[in-house]
């Protein structure tokens, strides 16, 4: 990388990392709403219900208690932080693809009479997107982030699969299905560099 172009990338990840700031500090403040005076958690996403599909915008940004919201904060900034070093375009748009994927993937076979709420979606996306990258970008350090990834939260990533009441099972795996479509969007015919 030439001198011109890491002075240029530093302000897009500075960026990005602020987005991802932005965006967990919404989720803090929809939770400290919620808990103080409104019922926002109804607001997420209600499987084929039409009037449920908005929830695949608000869902992210509402979890179950402020141990759900721990739960999901420190992974999506972590895993967040590692995507946001290659800039704001690329942690923007593998959000938007883990966000519609996830949400429409849920929307479509969670169970009749639910609301699926959280993060984790997202952050399952995140990590699916770091450990599957490589296929795309054959970059060594892919390949190092992946594997460390899967080290700290592979048996989280597995276990988040399995059919759990009161656990969108659903949301985690088309989060992880959106992290491989953004992998695949965002790398398709790029250079390994």
């Amino acid at each position: 990388m030439t001198a011109d172009r890491a002075h240029r990338a530093r302000p897009s990840r500075d960026s990005a990392l602020l987005l991802l700031a932005g965006i967990a500090g919404l989720m803090w403040i929809a939770e400290i709403a919620d808990a103080v005076a409104f019922d926002l958690d109804r607001h997420g996403i209600v499987p084929r219900a039409v009037d449920g599909l908005d929830g695949i915008a608000f869902a992210p940004f509402l979890h179950g208690g402020f141990g759900h919201l721990i739960g999901n904060t420190i992974p999506f900034l972590l895993l967040g932080a590692a995507i946001a070093l290659g800039g704001l375009a690329r942690v923007a748009a593998v959000t938007a693809v883990v966000a519609l994927v996830g949400g429409a993937g849920t929307w479509l076979t969670g169970p009749e009479n639910t609301v699926h709420i959280g993060a984790s979606g997202i952050v399952f996306g995140y990590g699916a997107y770091l450990i599957s990258r490589f296929a795309w970008t054959r970059r060594m350090l892919d390949l190092g982030v992946g594997l460390l990834v899967l080290a700290v939260y592979g048996t989280t990533l597995l276990v988040g699969l399995v059919p759990t009441p009161g656990v969108s099972w659903q949301g985690h795996l088309f989060g992880a299905v959106g992290g491989v479509v953004a992998a695949r969007l965002v790398h398709r015919g790029r250079p390994a560099s």
